[in-house]
């Protein structure tokens, strides 16, 4: 799905850059345009990328572990309870 997303950004992106560029005259505010759309792309795509290395990160904890954490607090609310639930239902 994130490659899909990150395909799409740079579609977007490129579009954008090509109809500024078609009336002949790439002006400044034409410039600061592409500056800012080229930011967005890459900090949506670098976030994708963080957002997948949490997701690997919490696949790759064994539910025990997961468990331990949540008590951590000491308070197991049912937020918690419903996580440790969802983690021995996939084990």
């Amino acid at each position: 799905m994130d490659d899909v997303k990150k395909t799409y950004r740079e579609g977007e992106q490129e579009s954008k850059e090509a109809w500024r560029k078609s009336d002949g005259d790439e002006s400044l505010a034409d410039k600061v345009g592409n500056v800012g759309d080229e930011v967005r792309k890459d900090l949506g795509n670098t976030g994708d990328d963080i957002a997948n290395a949490g997701n690997d990160v919490t696949r790759n904890t064994s539910a025990t572990e997961k468990e331990a954490w949540r008590k951590a607090d000491g308070d197991e609310s049912l937020a918690d309870k419903v996580g440790n639930a969802g983690d021995e239902l996939r084990s």
